[in-house]
């Protein structure tokens, strides 16, 4: 997936789109995660160029407007590099500070299990915007489809037992990552799956893998696990 830079004749309502994005993932997560997405809209919204892509803030100048320690504003700061959310264009020298962007398109894919805590309007609109291919093997993953809370069809009782559990435990988790997976029936003591795309696939193995095995095995103890495809 790659954001669109807001920038041009329908900047203002990508901005507010990726503020929106932000604000429901943060309030999606625990008081950690509602605090350092709020500390990186504050940055956004007072000192953010968007022309430009640059970020061109002191720690004291982040420290004041987070009214909080300089110790506090490395911590964060550097927990925003490691999400990919804030990248560093040039680094600071002979006293000048650290020219800073911000990768919309890494933020715009952290939060997209959020998006259906906004609406399915915001979801439709993000299709259109947010996804473009980076390259020609990759015309799939341009969009991750979502769709409503729906059981897809099954092949066995497994998986349809399975999707069962997962969507009364997270209904908007369900419907955006879960529900688009296919049963593909059992192969070598596993569940086959497939995912509609190599981007939808990768998020599935790198966030929710875990919890696929553990209610897959626990309607059919007799599988060793899943197996994801694309």
């Amino acid at each position: 997936m790659h954001f669109i830079r807001p920038v041009g004749r329908e900047a203002s309502s990508r901005k507010y789109d990726l503020l929106s994005a932000l604000m429901a993932h943060g309030l999606a997560g625990d008081k950690h995660r509602q605090r350092l997405v709020l500390r990186l809209m504050a940055l956004i919204t007072t000192r953010y160029n968007w022309q430009r892509d640059e970020l061109t803030m002191g720690q004291t100048e982040i420290a004041r407007l987070w009214a909080v320690d300089q110790r506090t504003v490395k911590r964060d700061m550097a927990r925003l590099r490691e999400l990919g959310w804030i990248v560093v264009k040039r680094p600071g020298a002979r006293g000048r500070v650290s020219v800073l962007g911000i990768s919309f398109t890494n933020i715009m894919r952290d939060t997209q299990p959020s998006w259906p805590n906004i609406g399915p309007d915001f979801i439709a609109r993000m299709g259109s915007t947010a996804g473009v291919a980076d390259n020609q093997d990759d015309k799939d993953t341009t969009i991750v489809p979502f769709r409503r809370r729906q059981v897809s069809t099954a092949t066995t009782d497994c998986w349809a037992n399975a999707c069962a559990f997962l969507a009364q435990n997270n209904p908007s988790q369900f419907d955006a990552w879960i529900a688009p997976l296919t049963d593909e029936g059992i192969e070598g003591g596993q569940l086959i799956l497939i995912a509609p795309s190599r981007f939808h696939a990768s998020y599935v193995r790198t966030n929710l893998m875990e919890r696929l095995v553990t209610a897959v095995r626990t309607v059919d103890p007799s599988l060793s696990g899943v197996l994801l495809r694309s």
